[in-house]
């Protein structure tokens, strides 16, 4: 029985059941899989091990409140919880660079003023509740691989291991949400731009 590998779902299942071992041995089996990807986006083996273990205090929590509910997909769920932590380290650590001021160099040579105007702004956030609305309308299947892509910066690659399917049907997926938005452009001659 020892050399037989359970499933992942019926380790969770353990787990969920009281058998703490069950856990172990899941993190062991993806471990390496889940801090190299980690690892891929920080490039810090500090703030990755950090990021790693809060990833599986998020999984205990989940599977101990009974409300983990992802049909045997645990490692695609796992890296999901990774990813969002990895960009809400990013949104946390958004620090500015440090300019000190010498001779050669004046902080006001780089400073610009970027900012939109007032009626730019309003244009970019309608344009912004549009395309949302276009989103919103396509299969979950394709809106969730267009988020990821789009919004989430992932490579097919790592949409492809985050939702379970081949890198060839996250292609096909973001090929016909693109497909489909534009007929509803064109259908209702939308335009997203100022």
């Amino acid at each position: 029985m020892a050399n037989v590998q359970l499933p992942d779902s019926l380790l969770v299942h353990n787990y969920i059941a009281g058998d703490e071992n069950a856990l172990t041995i899941l993190i062991n089996r993806h471990q390496s899989k889940i801090f190299g990807f980690i690892y891929s986006k920080i490039s810090d083996r500090d703030i990755s091990n950090d990021i790693f273990q809060d990833t599986f205090i998020k999984v205990i929590k989940t599977l101990k409140s009974n409300s983990y509910n992802e049909e045997g997909k645990f490692l695609p769920w796992v890296m999901r919880i990774a990813h969002n932590l990895i960009i809400d380290h990013f949104r946390k650590n958004k620090k500015m660079p440090m300019f000190r001021e010498t001779e050669e160099f004046s902080i006001f040579s780089i400073m610009t003023d970027d900012s939109l105007t007032i009626e730019n702004k309003i244009i970019q956030e309608q344009v912004d509740v549009d395309l949302r609305k276009l989103i919103d309308e396509l299969p979950a299947d394709q809106k969730e691989v267009l988020l990821m892509r789009m919004y989430q910066d992932m490579s097919f690659k790592e949409i492809s291991e985050v939702t379970g399917v081949s890198i060839n049907t996250a292609l096909g997926r973001m090929r016909y949400a693109l497909m489909n938005m534009r007929k509803v452009i064109d259908k209702h001659q939308i335009i997203l731009t100022n």
